[in-house]
């Protein structure tokens, strides 16, 4: 592997973990930056979801225990149950609009315009959000019902929209939805695992023409990127909102779509085709 390419796959290994699970989009920033990288051909995009597996272990990893506590009570724990009940509930929605529509919205949506677009939107709705009252009626993740997690399912649905943010979109919605902000950080969290798991797979067996065993050493690198960033960004998270609110993340989403648009119409970058 040369040094060129060594550089871009380090790059966007990290950009996959840092921005996985910060209401910022992943899928938004792996677009742009692949642009800039020229790594935006069919392997690019297949190095893409290949390396969102090493952020999603970094998850089940951070969470290994209340993930083998809840597999060990499967069927005879009646917490166990109506949280694997909720993860599939929550799950089903995206599942389906992801299999009816995402080649269709990857043909017309995966360009660096409209995931700018998207980006400010969502910052303008993060801050209105945000500036809202928080009634709090679930604490922790064990308190909700069917029904909470059907609210946050049918809004993650937004997240098919690159540069939306799956973890931006189920955060806010549980907010608005009446959890708590850590309920809702950690539902949104294990909610990627099965999500995420499966738009992977889904991902790599379509596209499974492009990869070859000489591209080991790439996909590894930024697998270990993407794990060790992704870790680093959940735990940061988890802190984090212990005494913030998500406004810094609208701004950020904000300023950096207008970025785009600005260069885009400027001709100060080329981005692709949109």
């Amino acid at each position: 592997m040369d040094l060129t390419l060594l550089i871009k796959v380090l790059i966007l290994g990290i950009v996959e973990g840092l921005t996985e699970f910060l209401p910022i989009s992943s899928t938004g920033h792996l677009i742009l930056v692949g642009d800039l990288l020229s790594f935006n051909d069919e392997k690019g995009m297949v190095f893409s979801i290949v390396i969102q597996l090493g952020a999603i272990l970094a998850v089940c990893w951070e969470y290994r225990s209340k993930i083998n506590t809840v597999l060990a009570g499967i069927g005879s724990n009646e917490d166990s149950n109506r949280f694997i009940l909720n993860l599939f509930i929550a799950f089903l929605p995206a599942a389906i609009l992801g299999l009816l529509f995402i080649s269709t919205i990857k043909q017309y949506l995966f360009h660096p315009i409209p995931v700018a677009i998207a980006l400010i939107i969502g910052g303008v709705i993060i801050l209105w959000a945000e500036q809202r009252k928080h009634i709090v009626d679930v604490d922790c993740i064990e308190d909700m019902d069917w029904k909470h997690a059907l609210k946050v399912g049918l809004i993650q649905c937004l997240a098919l929209i690159p540069g939306t943010s799956r973890s931006g979109a189920t955060i806010i919605g549980g907010l608005l939805f009446g959890l708590s902000r850590k309920a809702a950080t950690e539902f949104s969290f294990f909610l990627a695992i099965p999500i995420m798991f499966a738009a992977t797979f889904y991902d790599v067996f379509k596209h499974r023409e492009f990869l070859h065993f000489d591209d080991i050493g790439m996909f590894s690198i930024g697998f270990v990127a993407s794990f060790i960033s992704a870790l680093l960004a959940v735990r940061g998270l988890l802190r984090f909102i212990s005494n913030h609110d998500f406004t810094v993340f609208a701004w950020y989403r904000i300023i950096f779509g207008i970025i785009i648009l600005i260069t885009a119409y400027s001709g100060l970058i080329k981005w692709s085709a949109n």
